[in-house]
């Protein structure tokens, strides 16, 4: 049996929470170190219903390239994670704000959990 990998100790993940994915809105976190955001996504906590949930990001207000994805109703449930790797406008400094923005198009109320992953020292 091969052995599992190790996370490497310079990325630290961040978290946001969304108590409803079916309200649009805007969900934060802060940069804990000065680094890049090497990958985003979502863990839903239920299945939703009639449309996706499309997700953006941002970091103090820009957008980050790359940094979006859609959690997708059809075939949904518990614990599906949807992720994004961004791949300009990623970096990020000491306590700058990452925002994950919500559609809200689906009709389930629906806890998510946003996340992203940094990769410290730029």
């Amino acid at each position: 049996m091969a052995y599992p990998s190790n996370r490497p100790l310079n990325i630290i993940r961040v978290y946001a929470h969304c108590a409803d994915i079916s309200t649009a809105g805007s969900y934060f976190t802060v940069a804990p170190t000065q680094g890049k955001i090497i990958k985003m996504g979502s863990i839903l906590f239920g299945a939703i219903t009639t449309a996706d949930d499309v997700i953006t990001s941002e970091i103090n207000g820009t957008a980050i390239t790359g940094g979006g994805w859609t959690i997708a109703y059809d075939g949904s449930a518990a614990g599906d994670v949807d992720t994004a790797v961004p791949t300009a406008a990623f970096h990020v400094k000491e306590d700058d704000k990452i925002e994950f923005i919500n559609s809200g198009a689906s009709d389930t109320t629906m806890p998510v959990t946003f996340f992203a992953d940094i990769r410290t020292g730029g």
